[in-house]
């Protein structure tokens, strides 16, 4: 697709959102339905009006890097920084008469580079910087660099020793920047003056605590504090240098959920601040007020904010992403919802087939009594969303109808109950094709947001289940740490207990049994239960991008991969009667139809991973074409189905779980 042609109206896929300091303009990473990524501009009128998106796409049908990171600049402009192993270049992204005006800035070389944006005024001087640039190398150190806009040299204003990370702004100048230190196993939070190059202390609340500064208004001093000197990390607050100590209240600590501070605005009665609730596959939004000493849930529709938001006189404004509604923009008016209070929870539970039974309300403890319908797993999702709130820039689909909805559920699984989310409405057991599906990570998990390949399987009359079994994260440390050590241990136990259930209870219904579909990590977990399920549970497998073992990846994988697979135990052999987790060893055990789809590009698994398992299904006499199809999509890496094509693969494993034809 010619980048000349691609429209903000048609993006699909939206990440990595970045604010102007001045609330003015947003950016983001975008992309359509079969086209590379591009960076959006978006104008955030003051008056509280519609957010309008604008496309800047690279000349010459280039695709932006997925990896790149971006700052909105007030004037509507995009500072980017790419990334290509230790080269990182600093890029000016505008509106031109002629298409998008490219200024290279200038290229940094080290290990490893971020940029955080600088609170620049509107109308400011074009030569006043507009981000700081921070690098760390391997010494452990970190630089920083002064980086402007008018296409002068960074300028280099600080050199520490340690590695540094978060940051939050101290002062409106742009002088006084809060990083956090990482240091001898502890977290503390330093200041640097950028105008010495030198840092100091900022908090130390225990002897051996983890302390982190989250936010910070410069004008009342208020700061909110991440720490684990309470005993376990949580949220507090305080006035810096006002003599009084942190306080880390109840309200601010909800057991298995992670709360996350977004946005701050000062009002009458003090500060107010709104809070990012994660909890399983979906976010909840709530409004935390000192001086009323409580956490107030606002009606937000059922999806997953984007963990950053900026909040002023128009509105909050936030990402939002629906599995009906592609990734956008959501305008709050935080007193209007409030207004509107907790909407009273319906008590009829979603009907399902059978023996699995619906999600409560996904939100445990004191949040039990306070669900709200548009919260993530609530029974009966009201689809109206309240006054108060509004979505701009969400795509729909070009053939006038709908997106495909998906629901969250809790299917029963051998050591406790699993979230899944569901495709295919109140009769997904009794869809005639239903598809197993299993994330990448491990350490990921299958959110409530819009999915292109997911979607693709729904309008292909494809019925969806997507658990989120142990090893994922968002249900608390004992669920994610499950498998370490052990990939393909839990995990699969989990994965083949849902096959025996789903298809023992298809086959009553005289249906098929289940497609099993996965990514990266999941396409390993999809191949193991292939290989170990009875040939009558599985009716075809399309896995994208797999490795075949912890050991063959430590073997084969670049270097963060392999520190990354050892720090997880991946490469930890598990000893039971199932035997190694090694799909090469297990080749002769996929009997049902199967199709390998692999970019010949992939960064984090080696295209030679599926290349060895094609070799091995040919050698034990599988014949190609018949038996198993082989995919490698040329120029791609890992995220082949988020990458320019994607869609024309969407295409391929939606038939293909419908049919069964590799060929």
């Amino acid at each position: 697709m010619n980048t000349a042609t691609r429209t903000t109206t048609r993006a699909l896929r939206r990440l990595s959102f970045s604010f102007a300091a001045d609330g003015s303009h947003a950016a983001c990473l975008a992309a359509a339905a079969d086209s590379g990524w591009y960076v959006e501009s978006w104008r955030l009128p003051s008056d509280g009006s519609p957010a309008v998106p604008a496309a800047l796409p690279l000349t010459g049908n280039r695709s932006e890097q997925l990896r790149s990171q971006l700052v909105a600049l007030p004037d509507g402009s995009v500072l980017i920084c790419r990334h290509d192993g230790e080269r990182h270049d600093l890029v000016r992204l505008s509106y031109g008469e002629n298409g998008t005006v490219e200024q290279q800035l200038a290229t940094l070389r080290m290990p490893g580079l971020r940029l955080l944006p600088l609170p620049v005024p509107p109308g400011a001087d074009p030569r006043t910087p507009v981000a700081i640039a921070l690098g760390t190398d391997t010494r452990p150190a970190t630089t920083a660099w002064l980086v402007r806009a008018d296409g002068s040299e960074p300028v280099q204003v600080a050199e520490i020793p340690g590695l540094h990370g978060g940051g939050a702004w101290l002062d409106h100048a742009g002088t006084l920047l809060a990083l956090d230190r990482v240091a001898d196993g502890l977290v503390r939070s330093v200041v640097l003056d950028l105008r010495s190059g030198t840092t100091t202390p900022l908090l130390e609340i225990g002897e051996h605590s983890n302390d982190r500064l989250v936010l910070f208004d410069p004008d009342s001093r208020f700061a909110m504090v991440r720490s684990d000197a309470p005993g376990t990390d949580r949220l507090g607050w305080g006035v810096l240098g006002g003599g009084q100590p942190l306080r880390f209240p109840e309200c601010l600590h909800v057991t298995g959920m992670f709360l996350r501070p977004v946005a701050l605005r000062q009002a009458a009665d003090g500060p107010r601040v709104a809070v990012q609730i994660d909890h399983g596959a979906g976010s909840a939004l709530a409004l935390w007020r000192p001086a009323v000493g409580r956490l107030d849930p606002l009606p937000v529709p059922p999806g997953r904010l984007g963990a950053v938001g900026h909040w002023d006189a128009a509105g909050l404004r936030i990402p939002y992403s629906s599995p009906d509604h592609p990734a956008a923009l959501a305008t709050l008016d935080v007193d209007a919802l409030l207004a509107h209070g907790p909407a009273p929870a319906e008590t009829a539970p979603i009907p399902l087939p059978l023996q699995l039974a619906p999600l409560g309300s996904g939100l445990p403890g004191p949040w039990r009594d306070t669900v709200l319908p548009w919260q993530p797993g609530a029974p009966r999702p009201i689809r109206t969303p309240p006054a108060g709130w509004r979505l701009d820039g969400s795509t729909q689909p070009g053939d006038g109808n709908r997106w495909h909805p998906a629901q969250s559920l809790e299917l029963a699984g051998p050591a406790g109950p699993l979230e899944a989310l569901v495709y295919g409405g109140d009769a997904w057991l009794s869809s005639p094709h239903l598809v197993l599906a299993l994330h990448g990570g491990p350490a990921d998990a299958w959110r409530l947001e819009f999915d292109p390949a997911l979607q693709r399987m729904a309008a292909e009359g494809l019925a969806v289940v997507a658990p989120n079994q142990r090893g994922s994260t968002g249900y608390g440390v004992p669920h994610a740490l499950a498998i370490r050590g052990a990939w393909g241990g839990p995990d699969l136990d989990d994965v083949l207990y849902l096959l025996d259930g789903i298809a023992g209870q298809r086959a009553a219904l005289g249906l098929e049994p289940p497609a099993l579909f996965g990514v990266s990590y999941g396409a390993f977990l999809a191949l193991l239960a292939a290989a170990h399920a009875p040939a009558e549970q599985v009716a075809r497998c399309a896995v994208v991008a797999p490795f075949l073992s912890g050991a063959r990846l430590l073997a084969e994988a670049a270097p963060p991969v392999r520190a990354l697979t050892t720090r997880l135990g991946g490469g930890e052999p598990i000893l039971d009667a199932r035997g190694p987790r090694d799909v090469l060893q297990l080749a002769h055990r996929l009997s049902a139809p199967l199709l390998v789809v692999h970019g010949n590009r992939d960064e984090v698994v080696p295209v030679s991973q599926s290349r060895s398992l094609r070799h091995e299904l040919l050698r034990i006499g599988r014949v190609e074409g018949a038996d198993f199809r082989y995919v490698e999509a040329a120029g791609s890496g890992h995220e082949v189905l988020a990458e320019e094509g994607a869609a024309v693969l969407h295409e391929l494993l939606a038939a293909f779980l419908r049919t069964g034809r590799p060929g």
